[in-house]
This record gives C-alpha cells, structure tokens and sequence, in this order.
C-alpha cells in the first residue's frame, strides 16, 4: 500500500532538525507522498524549498492563513513561489471564527484574495474552516464558478480543492461535495468523540476522499501525547476504512489516486 498526506506542517521539524528522520519514518509506514503545507512568509519559502530538496516525496502548497491579517504579506513573493514547478496548491487558507469572529470581515478579505490568487493561477485551494460554514461555502461556490471558467476547454474540469482537516456536519460535507470539493479527514477521526464524524465519512464519495495528518496537530489515537507526524496517516486510514465498511488497501489506492488528480500530478 502506499499513502499520500495531504496536508503536512513541517515548520517544527525542520526546526529541531528532523526532516530527514520524519520522511525515512513516512516511507517506511507507506506513506509515499506529502502535501507540505505553508501559511505564512516563513513557512511557504519553507514548503518550496523542502520540496525542491525531496522531489520524490514532497510537494508544496503556499498562501496566507486567517492568521496572518496583523503580519507581514509580500504578493510578490507569493506570486513568485506560486510559479515554482513544486508548488501544486494554494493553501492554507481559510476561515476560522473560533477563537476571533470580531476579524471575520478582514478573514473574509483575505481568503476572497487567496481565492482570486489561486484562479489566476490555476491552482487547486487547501481550505481550513471552523464556525464559518455559512461564509466558507458561499465564497467557494463564488471560487468554484470562476474555476469552472477557467477550464472550460478542458475536456474534464480538476477538482477546485480541499475542505482539509474536515470535522463538519453532513450537510455541509454535502455542499462542498456539490461545489466539487474534496473532503479530507484527520486524525480526529479517531477521538472517542468522533463518532458523528465517522457518520459523515461514510457518506463521501470514494473518488472525493482524501487523508491527512495536518501535522504535528492532532495525533491520532492510540498516539495521543505524541508529536503528530507523517507516518501516522496508516493510523487515520485504518479508523476511516474501518468506519466506511471497506479495506485500507482500498482506502489507499483511491485516495493516492485522489491526491494525484487533485494536485494534477502522476500517480
């Protein structure tokens, strides 16, 4: 079997000097490919050069997160990462009212950019949402039409991207599927809690099925107290299979294959 996370952080890693030892610990879980995600100044130039150091097992996604309105943001740098033969995504972005609803008109400024910034491009979009369901459909149906027109002379039309992390209700998991969405779950999948969760996974359509670590957040169980890493997608894939009735071999061929339609890349 072999694996693709999708949404991979390796900000910390590379700090503490690890890169090297979480990819040798990946591979040898199966897990061939990573997504490694940017969100900000420093970690997109992160992701871009990582992935051009391990071309086989890395690609990169960059833009600018909710959490990057009150810092610095150079378009120009952006544009010229985004260019990069590596660089496969425009993410993370997003919408999170959580923790800050009093910023949801500047979250919402931004994410329409990153949007825009994606289209022009054509780049599929790794979005994050939380207590934004409402405003992140509306502004992915907006992003979903332009993508559409973008592609028009294309006999079949990409997906537009990923709701990644997805820990939502069936309804929306349904409208983002109706938008053309990808939907991808994390280890939350496997918290005691998760059970309504898994009942929304055994609704995706196979061929809109993708997962992720979204380390080194979220450590699946029985890891819990542990930095989340690559290696653990096979722990995500296993409780997910187990929840939609099916095999992980199953599971691993549609997501790698998924993944590789997604990003416009080889399988």
């Amino acid at each position: 079997m072999k694996w693709f996370d999708t949404h991979a952080h390796f900000d910390a890693f590379a700090a503490e000097g690890s890169v090297a030892a979480v990819l040798a610990r990946a591979a040898a879980a199966g897990v061939e490919r990573m997504c490694a995600v940017g969100s900000s100044e420093a970690s997109n130039a992160l992701v871009v050069q990582l992935a051009r150091e391990q071309p086989g097992a890395l690609v990169a996604a960059v833009g600018y997160d909710r959490d990057q309105l009150d810092r610095p943001r150079d378009p120009e740098k952006l544009a010229a990462l985004a260019v990069d033969p590596t660089v496969v995504a425009v993410g993370e972005i997003g919408l999170d009212y959580y923790y800050s609803p009093d910023t949801a008109p500047a979250q919402r400024a931004l994410f329409g950019q990153m949007l825009a910034f994606a289209a022009e491009r054509k780049l599929p979009v790794i979005v994050h949402s939380r207590c934004a369901d409402d405003d992140t459909i509306d502004m992915l149906g907006e992003f979903s039409t332009v993508w559409k027109k973008v592609f028009h002379s294309v006999e079949k039309t990409p997906p537009p991207g990923i709701l990644h992390c997805f820990t939502g209700d069936a309804p929306f998991a349904e409208k983002l599927l109706a938008q053309g969405f990808l939907i991808s779950f994390s280890g939350i999948v496997s918290f005691n809690n998760a059970g309504p969760l898994r009942e929304v996974a055994k609704l995706v359509p196979e061929d809109r099925l993708l997962v992720e670590t979204d380390c080194p957040y979220l450590t699946p169980k029985p890891f819990r107290g542990k930095v989340n890493e690559p290696a653990y997608l096979t722990r995500v894939a296993e409780v997910l299979a187990e929840a939609r009735g099916g095999e992980p071999a199953a599971l691993a061929a549609a997501t790698f294959a998924n993944a590789c339609r997604l990003f416009q890349l080889e399988g």
